[in-house]
Formats: C-alpha cells, structure tokens, sequence
C-alpha cells in the first residue's frame, strides 16, 4: 500500500509540475508555429525568470506569484528588443543562422548574468503551508503555480481566439503571404508573437522557483531547454497548445518513472529518471510523429 500511496502522491506532484512544463515550452512553440525559428537559447530566459522571482522576493519581500507579472512584462520588453536587434535580420535566413544566433543569444545572457551576480547558487524560502491529500502533502506555493500556469494558457488561447491581434497572428501562421495581401503588418505580428513566446518563458521562470526555490544560478537553463524540446515535438512543435498538454504527460512520466524505479535494488532512481521519460516519448513519437496535435499551430 505504501508503495501505491507513494506513485500516487507523486503522480499528482508530476500533474502539478506538468503544468509549469507545459507554459514553459508554449513560448518555444509559439515562436517555431510563427516565425518557424527554433529557439535553441530557450533555457537562459527561464533563468531570467528565476532570478526576477528571486531578487523580488529578496530585495522586496514581493511574493514569487506576483512576480510573475513583472517578469511577463521582463520577458515582453526584451523579445522586442532581441526580435529588432537580432531575428528580424535572419527572418528569412537559412535555418542555421537562426539556430546559431538564438543559442548565441542564450550564452550572451548567461554570461551577463554571471557577470552581474556571480556564479554561485542562489534561493529562496517562501513557505506559506501545505494541504494534506492524504496520499501526500502539496505546499500552497505550488498549487498557485499550477493554478497560474492555467490561467496564462488559458488567457493566451482566449486572446489568440476573440482579439484581432490573435486572429491575425493566426492568419500568419496559415499563410504569411496572404495576410499581407488582406493588409497584415506581417513584421509587426512576428516581432509581437516572438515578444510573447519569451514573455511566456521569462514568466515561467518564476513559476519554476515554486518547485526548486533553492540552485538558481546563471546556467540553470540547461536542463530546462532539453525538455522543454521533449515536450515541443511530443505535443506538435508548432502547437503551443499541444506542448501545454504535453508538458502534463512529461510530468506525470518523469515522477512515476522515478516511484517506479526506487523499486530496483542498487538502482538511483534520480538518474534514471530522465533516461525513461525520455524513451517512453521516443516510443510514442515512434507512434505517432507529427506530436499529440499533428504539428500545427492552434
């Protein structure tokens, strides 16, 4: 019975986390459905959304969720300004050029960052309870986590949905060519949706500290970007939609794997864990390819 509490409490832990995954691979999603530029830099934006939660908390006492706002508007201004320094001169570049020059957009951060605070690890406590579920204890902090990551994935589908600006970034994306005939600024949609896929990243960075307060540091990111691309392909690389749902199976996945595996003696769980997530998409890619949502951008 233990051992079923235990796959059980953690099932619901990976549902939660899920969801942060989810928001955390929308940004790249967008950007790839929009602007067909994969963003290979993805992991120093969490970290900017890390340390935003941080410092907050730190300098401030601002509690981490309502950080979340300040690193949307963060992430907002700096995909403007990385989209009119950078992207919009390689729009239409071989696809090289932008993979090149996005990941030399991440190590450009991470080493600002380092210069400005350092490489040690940094974190935070903010412990504001728990609820006992029987099967397991969730802090609060993580059920506003879980609870904000819905609301912005729910917030960005209803603005994609009934706005105009949303309607014509989805007219881009079936048809860049066409929307410009109907009178589309289509620059202007592609520097827009670009500011909100890192807005979204930069956001769910915060989101992020809600489960790992403690290890925040400039080259955190890394780990993040492999499965933020996990999770992209499994739900449909241009569907930030898909990736959302995607990110709650990558979750559920990654911590039953992990209950799992603590069964086989001299096995670390920990290790393993990634490696099973990982060849359990693999199969179901191998199923179907084209991700949960086929690949397109909805």
């Amino acid at each position: 019975m233990p051992f079923f509490e235990q796959l059980a409490g953690n099932l619901v832990y990976g549902a939660i986390l899920g969801s942060v995954y989810g928001l955390s691979t929308m940004g790249l999603s967008l950007i790839f459905g929009v602007l067909r530029i994969v963003n290979v830099g993805h992991g120093p934006f969490i970290m900017l959304g890390a340390f935003t939660a941080f410092w907050m908390f730190t300098l401030f006492g601002i509690a981490p969720v309502i950080s979340i706002s300040v690193a949307l508007v963060l992430g907002l201004a700096l995909g403007f300004v990385v989209f009119f320094a950078v992207i919009k001169r390689l729009i239409n570049a071989p696809e090289l050029s932008t993979l090149l020059a996005t990941f030399a957009i991440g190590i450009f951060l991470e080493e600002v960052a380092k210069f400005i605070w350092g490489p040690d690890h940094r974190g935070y406590s903010w412990d504001i309870g728990s609820i006992d579920l029987s099967i397991t204890l969730i802090p609060y902090s993580k059920i506003l986590a879980f609870i904000s990551s819905i609301v912005i994935a729910y917030l960005l589908y209803m603005w994609f949905q009934k706005t105009k600006l949303g309607a014509a970034v989805r007219a881009v994306v079936e048809d860049s060519e066409g929307a410009a005939a109907c009178g589309i600024n289509v620059g202007r949609i592609y520097a827009l949706s670009f500011a909100i896929g890192i807005g979204l990243t930069v956001a769910s960075g915060v989101l992020v500290t809600l489960f790992v307060p403690v290890g925040i540091n400039p080259y955190m990111g890394h780990e993040y970007t492999l499965k933020a691309f996990v999770i992209a392909v499994l739900g449909g690389l241009a569907s930030p939609w898909g990736a959302f749902y995607a990110g709650f199976i990558f979750g559920l996945i990654e911590n039953g794997s992990y209950t799992l595996l603590g069964t086989i003696p001299g096995v670390e769980p920990f290790s393993l864990t990634r490696f099973v997530a990982f060849s359990l998409l693999l199969v179901i890619l191998l199923i179907k390819p084209t991700g949960l949502l086929g690949g397109e951008s909805k």
